[in-house]
């Protein structure tokens, strides 16, 4: 079971990043005629994803430790520089850029950072989803 759970972490981070950021957020947008409402409801979307990624992320974070060692698990070793470093694009986009995306409605070079910000973020949870399903060495 534990051996699973960081390929289950890293598969449910990357997968919800996907389908927000490449599914439900277009989709709102094109099913929603009023583009400030269309907004207000992908800025929710993308908040819910923030807490999914940041749990995600932690978790990994708490599991990379073999029990009762100071070492850590072998895909752990080349996965965490991206754990940690998707971790934080979650919080600068969530707290840095979203409000000001919201507040400025629609500026384009606060958009296009999120977008940036939320590309990396997906990247990250790729190459860390990459070395947790890659076959370990004995």
């Amino acid at each position: 079971m534990r051996a699973r759970l960081p390929i289950f972490l890293a598969a449910l981070w990357w997968s919800s990043l996907s389908v927000i950021g490449f599914v439900a957020v277009p989709l709102v947008f094109m099913r929603i005629p009023q583009r400030m409402l269309a907004g207000y409801m992908a800025a929710g979307l993308f908040e819910a994803q923030t807490y999914i990624s940041i749990a995600c992320c932690a978790l990994l974070l708490v599991i990379s430790r073999q029990k009762h060692s100071q070492t850590i698990e072998q895909w752990a070793q080349s996965a965490l520089v991206f754990v940690i470093l998707g971790m934080l694009l979650a919080f600068v986009l969530q707290f840095g850029v979203a409000p000001r995306v919201i507040a400025y409605h629609g500026v384009k070079l606060w958009h296009n950072l999120a977008t940036a910000l939320y590309l990396g973020q997906w990247l990250c949870a790729a190459a860390v989803l990459w070395q947790v399903t890659k076959p370990q060495r004995a």
